[in-house]
């Protein structure tokens, strides 16, 4: 399992996702997550994965070099619009599951994978999508700005009390820290290092690509004084006033 996340804002938008795969207690590695297809100043496309391994790795190679069987296949240094990219990556999606899945069901596994896809091709709007096993999707809207894949229920509250279309990036990426600490703190299946990526509005290109490691400085700083403020603010909150002398 993992946890990804993209938060579309009007001046651009964020991208995070932790990098763990598991498959048993026993079986724990890191993989990347996260991908960027990048023409500086024609377009930006970042794409992160969630669900099966060996499916979510065959469909980025597929977008990246071609659909099998397809002549003249569009990728997605190709494709004329992020619609386009999103219908892409579902025909990717299809494709390797009508391939593979009877096999991987043979041995009691599952095809299922998750995808988020965003980014701006030079002309045209930015857009953030969420596309999902069967190939279908859905877009952020400004009343729901963020997209989430993976074991995304940890990290939903943050954004939904914080995130709104015109909050400042740098806030947003640090709204996408919380929210992957918070579901690291309660889900095994989740862990550093986190991969971010940055794209402002109408730039067509990377803002800011980091990694963020176990011990990094600025990460273990967030993840203390979120926990100690969270403490610090429950104690703060008044008791129930209808319990009374009783308690």
């Amino acid at each position: 399992m993992t946890y990804c996340l993209g938060i579309r804002l009007n001046s651009g938008i964020v991208f995070a996702s932790d990098s763990r795969t598991n498959a048993g207690v026993d079986n724990i590695s890191t993989f990347r997550k996260l991908f960027v297809y990048e023409i500086p100043g024609e377009r930006v496309i970042c794409v992160m994965t969630a669900g099966n391994l060996a499916v979510t790795q065959s469909v980025v190679s597929q977008l990246e070099e071609g659909l099998d069987g397809e002549e003249n296949s569009e990728t997605l240094y190709t494709v004329t619009s992020l619609s386009d990219a999103a219908q892409l990556v579902g025909r990717a999606i299809r494709k390797v599951k009508d391939r593979d899945e009877k096999y991987i069901e043979a041995e009691d596994g599952s095809a299922s994978s998750t995808f988020i896809i965003g980014g701006q091709i030079k002309g045209r709007r930015m857009r953030l999508y969420q596309i999902y096993s069967a190939g279908n999707y859905i877009e952020a809207t400004e009343d729901t700005p963020y997209m989430q894949i993976g074991e995304s229920k940890y990290g939903k509250p943050i954004l939904e009390r914080v995130v709104t279309p015109d909050m400042e990036l740098l806030q947003a990426a640090k709204c996408a820290i919380v929210s992957i600490d918070s579901t690291v703190r309660s889900n095994v299946a989740v862990a550093l290092p986190i991969d971010m990526m940055i794209m402002n509005v109408d730039e067509c290109r990377v803002a800011m690509q980091q990694r963020i490691e176990p011990d990094d400085p600025y990460y273990l700083r967030v993840s203390k004084e979120w926990g100690e403020g969270l403490g610090n603010l429950f104690n703060d909150l008044p008791a129930p006033p209808w319990f009374g002398d009783s308690c």
